[in-house]
């Protein structure tokens, strides 16, 4: 069970290009495939690019009047302009009292920051790219849930700049490796099959606090996973541990992990979480797994 990059600009990822980040994901998804038992899963927690720069859009600005910071109208520099054909744009913008951006916009609409032409943004979506690597691998696609989280912005003065829907879900891709599966629905209670272990889509708020680590998901997402996939005793993997929320719930759990992690001070957050966890709780598979956990958060 894991969670990758999502390629949207976070500082671990700021160096990797969209074609090494696509490598990434395939060659980590054809990985499973050897080390998964038959019949176990494979749970990818993912989100689609909403901002996915590409320079083959045409770069114009949606023209959104209600955030216009002039009054200045595209008829008004219209009629400027016949009336002084020969002006440029700055002399244009002296005449109607407003900046020269402001006439470009009006005149052409384009995408103008600082004087700079702006790539345009699209939405690039990802379930078909690992849906295929896994395919590749041998796995199948085996189920997919919608996570609820909240919106962006949840507490801004203003939503979206545009017609785009604002970023409050997520997608979580189950895949399957041939093999005969163990469905056990006394891992969950019965109020826990009705409300989320036989639902298609999951409501539970993201984290609220990133201080130590740019993208946490909550510790409710890993153990609804663990507990409808796996049974006790069963080894959790997660390749972008991060700071061990995986873990964490795979101890609660009572599950076995091996967490991966190439930033050295994830693995250290990652271990300490564990090591919290096991101090919360006593339990005797906690103390036995210690030893087995510890090989486990390496670089």
């Amino acid at each position: 069970m894991w969670s990758p990059p999502y390629h949207v600009g976070k500082e671990y990822e700021k160096e990797v290009s969209y074609e090494e980040w696509l490598d990434l994901l395939k060659t980590v998804i054809g990985f499973h495939f050897p080390i998964l038992k038959p019949g176990g899963f494979l749970a990818i927690n993912i989100a689609d690019i909403l901002c996915y720069p590409d320079d083959a859009m045409p770069r114009l600005q949606a023209a959104n009047p209600r955030r216009h910071r002039a009054d200045v109208t595209r008829e008004d520099v219209l009629t400027a302009l016949t009336e002084h054909p020969d002006f440029s744009r700055y002399q244009l913008a002296r005449l109607l009292g407003c900046s020269e951006q402001t006439i470009d916009r009006r005149l052409n609409g384009n995408n103008i920051r600082g004087g700079k032409y702006a790539t345009q943004t699209r939405v690039q979506l990802v379930g078909d790219i690992i849906a295929s690597a896994a395919s590749r691998a041998g796995l199948f696609l085996y189920d997919r849930r919608v996570w609820v989280k909240d919106p962006a912005w949840e507490n801004s003065k203003w939503h979206t700049l545009s017609y785009r829907s604002i970023d409050e879900f997520e997608y979580i891709y189950i895949f399957w490796k041939p093999g005969e599966t163990m469905v056990d629905r006394d891992r969950l209670t019965p109020k826990e099959w009705s409300s989320w272990g036989s639902r298609g889509v999951w409501h539970f708020p993201s984290v609220r606090a990133n201080h130590d680590h740019e993208a946490k998901f909550p510790l409710e997402l890993p153990t609804r996973l663990i507990k409808l996939l796996s049974g006790k005793g069963d080894t959790v993997l997660d390749c972008f541990i991060g700071s061990g929320t995986t873990a964490v719930a795979a101890i609660r759990q009572a599950r076995h992990y091996i967490g991966i992690e190439l930033h050295p001070d994830y693995v250290e957050l990652a271990r300490s979480a564990c090591a919290a966890e096991h101090a919360r709780v006593p339990l005797p598979f906690a103390e036995a797994d210690k030893a087995f956990d510890q090989l486990n958060l390496e670089i």
